[in-house]
């Protein structure tokens, strides 16, 4: 069998950890968002934002779903991370900034 890793194209953003959620962890577990919520302990609008990519995962909602869906928040924060870091190489000009060498 060969292993393939399957690589993102460096010029597609990273899916939001919200759209990752929304299309396929919350269907799967076949509970409502509003459930959701509660057992996160959110409020639905929270919910709601993250869901529609308005607002982040931050470390600590990620350690609330990490814990709800048995996979740990890492994943979550690393989602966001590179969703966040993404964003940045395209707005932030580091056009001026030198890259040092290590002697």
């Amino acid at each position: 069998m060969v292993e393939q890793n399957a690589k993102r194209s460096a010029s597609r953003c990273p899916t939001h950890p919200g759209a990752v959620l929304r299309e396929d962890v919350i269907p799967a577990v076949k509970r409502s968002k509003t459930e959701i919520a509660r057992l996160l302990g959110v409020s639905r609008q929270h919910l709601h934002d993250i869901l529609e990519e308005k607002k982040p995962i931050s470390p600590e909602v990620a350690v609330r779903i990490g814990k709800l869906f048995g996979n740990g928040a890492g994943i979550w924060v690393r989602m966001q991370a590179a969703y966040d870091t993404w964003h940045a190489e395209q707005t932030v000009d580091v056009s001026g900034i030198e890259t040092l060498k290590v002697a």
